[in-house]
């Protein structure tokens, strides 16, 4: 089930990006991105620009402990003079909603990120580390987390 209602929002995902006519393509910069996260499993994921130098980026994993749901909040800058490779550091909170625990967390982030000029498309890499509280016998400091997101942009 899990799988079938991943399949259908990346599917509606997709068909929102390519229904975007807001010029994203040919920018090297964007305002909003939508997409997945890879790491132990898979999430959706979505990336907005509240400035030219901070976002917003949220994250609903899915794997086969259960849930987990990540809000964070993070400072970019350019790593070229296109402005199209960015750095960025944040931190924010998780909530885990496991099949025998439910907790969460803090969480840091730090990563790389990369819109292609001529293409609606956005890809990212980050380590995510963390500090787990209330999820059964997983509570401390967690450095395990991160992922590669691949996101189009609208």
């Amino acid at each position: 089930m899990k799988k079938q209602l991943f399949t259908g929002l990346l599917a509606l995902f997709i068909s929102m990006a390519a229904a975007a006519q807001n010029g994203s393509a040919s920018s090297s910069n964007y305002k909003t991105a939508i997409g997945v996260k890879l790491w132990d499993g898979g999430g959706i994921n979505l990336k907005t620009f509240l400035t030219d130098n901070t976002a917003l980026e949220f994250i609903g994993f899915f794997y086969r402990g259960g849930t987990r749901i990540t809000g964070l909040y993070e400072l970019h800058g350019d790593l070229n003079t296109e402005g199209n490779l960015k750095w960025y550091v944040g931190f924010g909170a998780h909530v885990n909603l496991l099949k025998n625990a439910t907790g969460g967390g803090l969480d840091g982030v730090i990563g790389m990120d990369y819109k292609f000029p001529n293409l609606p498309l956005n890809i990212a890499a980050d380590w995510q580390p963390g500090v787990q509280l209330g999820v059964g016998n997983r509570n401390g400091f967690d450095a395990s987390r991160g992922g590669v997101a691949f996101r189009f942009t609208l």
